[in-house]
């Protein structure tokens, strides 16, 4: 037995992943997981959160927990995300260190002692960042928006290696226990419980069936959400501009009324048009940005649940 097997061993460990139409993934991946597991820890199990999927994920699911006493499924009412079914899962979860992957089986499962390996250094928290990434021109400038919007709210150097691939300490989610609102980000409520963070290489694979359900529009959209969900620079930009445009109003008053000592005369009517759309656009962007942050007050004072479970397959069946 190597190195990396004698220290994870000392572990127990429950693997959470969010499944949305991974009907045809879903059983080689708890096959894969079977054979590394077992070598790794004292105790493990395999949580799959069935996220609204429109194949027969869930019945697949069920009859994975039935066959399996290791495996336990998780059916939530309707399509919410995936940091949403991450949450319900790491919330289920009864181990004392808590791996989250994706379904597609592009995280390989004999990387985990590795990842195991690495928290035994002090860490709370480490990613299995992938080597390099290959995504087409679009999706990849959409993931650089979302990193960025990212590092807003935790830090560039951080989200630089962020990715769905990740173990961590179940003790840290109580730092979110009482975390109510619909907007979800993983990543940033595990800051609020620690800063140790770490990240290793690791060579993901090709996806084994299908394309990603992340399009463009939804990464975009999930950045703008953690933005102004979880980082006060959307407020701040608009405080820029607004002082950026106060300063130009000075230089504009200063230009006006020393041209009219030089030359006796003011410009007309295009010139304060173009200087009061100025001062419009800034108004209106800085309302914006406060009406997105007051959206997000909304939504928490309506108490939208951040899931909903309508089935649980497997032990045990007391969910809350």
């Amino acid at each position: 037995m190597n190195s990396s097997f004698q220290v994870a061993a000392r572990h127990s460990v429950s693997v959470v992943t969010p499944v949305y139409n991974g009907e045809a993934s879903i059983a080689e991946l708890c096959q894969r997981l079977s054979e590394v597991l077992p070598r790794i820890a004292t105790e493990y199990e395999i949580i799959l959160v069935n996220d609204g999927s429109r194949d027969r994920s869930w019945e697949t699911i069920s009859e994975l927990s039935s066959r399996f006493a290791t495996v336990r499924g998780l059916n939530l009412m309707r399509n919410y995300g995936q940091h949403n079914a991450l949450l319900c899962g790491i919330r289920a979860a009864k181990y004392d260190v808590i791996v989250t992957m994706d379904d597609d089986l592009q995280h390989p499962p004999q990387e985990i002692p590795r990842l195991l390996e690495q928290l035994e250094q002090g860490f709370d928290v480490v990613y299995g960042a992938p080597e390099a990434e290959r995504h087409p021109p679009l999706r990849a400038l959409a993931s650089r928006i979302t990193r960025l919007a990212l590092g807003s709210a935790i830090g560039m150097d951080l989200a630089k290696n962020v990715s769905a691939f990740r173990v961590f300490r179940t003790g840290l989610r109580e730092a979110f226990v009482s975390y109510h609102s619909p907007f979800v980000s993983i990543d940033v409520l595990l800051t609020w419980a620690t800063t140790r963070f770490a990240a290793i290489p690791v060579v993901f694979q090709p996806r084994h069936s299908g394309s990603s359900n992340y399009t463009f529009t939804k990464l975009v959209r999930h950045a703008f959400d953690m933005m102004t969900g979880f980082s006060t620079a959307p407020l701040q930009l608009a405080s820029l501009i607004g002082f950026g445009c106060t300063l130009f109003g000075i230089a504009v008053l200063i230009y006006v009324v020393g041209r009219y000592f030089l030359e006796g005369s003011i410009p007309g009517f295009p010139f304060l048009a173009s200087i009061i759309a100025i001062f419009s656009g800034a108004q209106l962007f800085a309302l914006g940005v406060i009406g997105e942050y007051l959206a997000r007050i909304h939504f928490r004072t309506m108490k939208r649940p951040v899931y909903v479970v309508r089935s649980v397959s497997g032990e045990p069946k007391d969910l809350r």
